[in-house]
C-alpha cells in the first residue's frame, strides 16, 4: 500500500502563498521557495494556529499569531515562543504532480 498522496499540480503552489492541503486525513501546509517545495504539519506547536496562514521569509514560516518561526526544511523551532519542532513530510514532484508521504503511526507492542 502506497503512503504517497497526490495533493495537486506543482504549478498550483505559488511562492509567498502557503497552501493547506489534506493527505491521509492530516492537514499539511505546502510552501514554495523558488523551485523547492516543503511540507509541514499545518499547526503551530505552540498555539495550534494554521501555519499555512503564516508569512514566509528566509526559509522559515512565521506563525501568524505570535511570530514564532519554524524552519521549512527541518521543522525546527527557530524563534520563541516556539520551542517544539513541527512535523515535516517527504514531498516529491512526479509528472508535474505533488505527492506527500504520510506514514501510519508506529504502535509499540507490549
Amino acid at each position: 500500500m502506497s503512503h504517497w498522496h497526490d495533493v495537486g499540480g506543482a504549478d498550483e503552489f505559488i511562492e509567498d502563498e502557503p497552501r493547506a492541503v489534506e493527505a491521509a486525513g492530516i492537514s499539511i501546509a505546502v510552501f514554495r521557495v523558488g523551485d523547492e517545495l516543503f511540507a509541514l504539519h499545518d499547526l503551530c506547536t505552540h498555539e495550534r494556529v494554521p501555519l499555512s496562514e503564516g508569512f514566509v521569509e528566509d526559509g522559515c514560516v512565521e506563525c501568524p499569531l505570535h511570530q514564532g518561526l519554524f524552519d521549512l526544511r527541518t521543522g525546527e523551532a527557530r524563534k520563541a515562543p516556539c520551542v517544539t519542532p513541527v512535523q515535516t513530510y517527504p514531498l516529491q514532484v512526479r509528472e508535474g504532480r505533488v505527492h506527500i508521504q504520510v506514514l501510519p503511526p508506529v504502535v509499540a507492542l507490549s
